[in-house]
């Protein structure tokens, strides 16, 4: 059991008050809101039971038989699941949310919180790293009024958000704060200016350290770098979550790096989109799920998230050489320019060596690479289109093609990768360790996200899950995956009084029939909601009314153990 906190203490004195009041409240019978004659998945994992759940302000008053209390109003929820909002463990909402926070896909998914901060944050920015994020925006454009990581989640909350937000603090973004996009270890100074970082991120309610380990510049940093910015993090109980060095060949020594890193540090260390990725390596599922139950026998705190699809989606980045994108996007480019540098870049994305991992490599071909997403409105015509249609079309290869567009877009250029198998994606979402996320943005059919074609996982990521692996495939009962998206995240995030039916607790809440959910996007047509939740309540507040949006921007900001309250002024 870990220590308590002066804060946890905190936190625990005033729970107890609050269950003391929710207690007296029952008495006199009297709510805001109660949900009646649904079954409840409480978010433990418990079998649901047929209980009545009572709202006062923004948390959780009562739940019991509650038909002869008094309440201002009555929701009936017949033959529907009501449990805990769910948590999207791997959130790109960062943009998103800035520009509409309504956070729309997500919200009529059951969503309730979005985890951000998969190696890249919003925060710390030196001003060049502001100049950088204003001028890298294409169809989602917006200012930058923050420079710390809780600056830039306070500002989504006063503009107004549907869903409450928190995040890690991205190893990538401390790295180029101090060091820039330079292949090279940290001075001496650098290395403690990067763990003070992290520690004042702490103290401001970060959850701890993420990585994304295959992309520069991230791709440049050893173990032992690691391992010195998650120990500044577990100071505060915080954690350390990742996407791994390597999905591919690698895959095994990837997991055993975050082991080890877990095991040096105390930390709880996740795996972003547990997966052995390209056909190659999908034998490697069992041995590593293997290697994480050994860790976890050993005592250490290893857990896992998955997206609920085959496709994985990034840029044509994972397909180029990370030698070549040292410096940052505009050296990266001004490289493939080069006609000696192309040549060169060309090679290595045919025949990858073993120090980088091409998600290019991995796919059968190029028929299995989709474009998703462009800057450039002149090559939008393109979106949706596999890189085998478009290079046909060009008369040139997949990967001249690859770099042509690069260059043409000045981006990354948004793309999609089929790299998993069903079997895989079953075994390891039944895993009992293993979360859900949806590793993308939340959206709605309109205005400028029409602009581009997101993975169809932003509007269908937990729909799929509890309508097609839960409901069809049995991968899992309903509630264990109610569990695994609820009170499982809460608990690995180190939140006391999130992610259950509790009094006490706030009243994130979803009511949803588990018999029609359904995910309803496509690769072809990704903008187009999932269906099968009816009503969604964010801190005591309706933001789904029978599945419509009400307008409500209830969001709050979720803070991590380390975080201390800062005086006003």
């Amino acid at each position: 059991m870990r220590a308590r906190t002066p804060i946890l203490t905190a936190i625990t004195f005033l729970s107890s008050a609050l269950l003391s009041a929710c207690a007296s409240h029952l008495d006199r019978g009297e709510y805001d809101l109660i949900i009646e004659n649904g079954v409840v998945y409480d978010g433990t994992g418990a079998p649901g039971r047929r209980v009545d759940v009572a709202i006062e302000d923004e948390r959780i008053a009562a739940l019991g038989d509650l038909s002869r209390a008094v309440a201002e109003e009555r929701i009936d929820a017949d033959g529907l699941a009501v449990a805990p909002g769910f948590v999207n463990v791997l959130s790109w909402a960062t943009q998103s949310l800035l520009h509409d926070g309504r956070a729309q896909s997500d919200i009529r998914q059951g969503v309730t919180l979005e985890v951000m901060g998969e190696g890249w944050s919003m925060g710390p920015l030196t001003e060049p790293m502001r100049n950088e994020l204003r001028a890298r925006q294409s169809v989602i454009t917006f200012d930058v009024p923050w420079t710390t990581l809780d600056e830039y989640l306070v500002h989504l909350t006063d503009t107004g958000i549907s869903v409450n937000v928190a995040s890690f603090i991205g190893a990538t973004t401390l790295r180029i704060h101090e060091i820039g996009f330079e292949d090279r270890p940290p001075t001496p100074e650098e290395f403690e200016a990067m763990q003070e970082l992290v520690r004042e991120a702490m103290r401001d309610g970060a959850l701890g350290v993420g990585s994304s380990l295959i992309y520069a510049p991230a791709f440049y940093a050893d173990t032992e770098e690691l391992i010195a910015l998650v120990s500044a993090a577990a100071e505060f109980d915080g954690g350390y979550i990742s996407h791994i060095r390597s999905e591919g060949d690698n895959y095994l020594e990837a997991l055993e790096e975050l082991i080890e890193i877990s095991r040096a540090t105390g930390a709880r260390a996740q795996i972003y989109h547990l997966k052995p990725a390209g056909a190659e390596n999908w034998d490697l599922s069992e041995p590593g799920l293997a290697l994480l139950d050994a860790a976890r026998a050993e005592g250490l705190d290893i857990t896992a998230n998955v997206y609920s699809y085959t496709a994985g989606a990034t840029g044509l980045n994972a397909a180029m050489p990370p030698w070549v994108q040292e410096g940052g996007h505009d050296a990266w480019v001004a490289r493939l320019r080069d006609p000696d540098i192309r040549a060169r870049v060309l090679a290595e994305m045919r025949a990858p060596g073993a120090d980088w991992e091409s998600l290019y490599s991995l796919v059968e071909g190029p028929e299995d690479v989709i474009l998703i997403g462009f800057a450039n409105p002149e090559l939008r015509h393109y979106t949706g289109r596999t890189l085998a249609d478009v290079a046909a079309e060009r008369g040139a290869s997949p990967e001249d093609t690859m770099i042509d567009l690069v260059i043409e877009d000045n981006s990354r250029v948004d793309t999609a990768y089929v790299l998993m198998t069903e079997e895989n994606i079953e075994r390891n979402m039944a895993w009992s360790h293993t979360m859900i996320g949806s590793d993308e943005g939340a959206y709605a059919p309109e205005g400028a996200f029409l602009e581009f074609n997101p993975h169809p996982r932003a509007y269908g990521t937990f729909a799929r899950y509890l309508g097609h692996y839960v409901r069809e495939r049995g991968v899992l009962p309903l509630e264990e995956a109610v569990h695994r998206l609820t009170g499982m995240p809460a608990e690995e995030l180190a939140l006391t009084d999130r992610g259950r039916l509790a009094p006490g607790y706030f009243a994130d809440v979803v009511i949803f029939d588990p018999e029609t959910i359904t995910d309803n996007a496509t690769f072809a047509e990704p903008h187009v909601y999932a269906t099968g939740v009816r009503d969604v309540f964010v801190n005591g507040e309706q933001v789904l009314r029978d599945g419509e949006h009400t307008g409500a921007t209830p969001g709050q900001v979720v803070r991590g153990p380390g975080w201390e309250a800062r005086p006003e002024g």
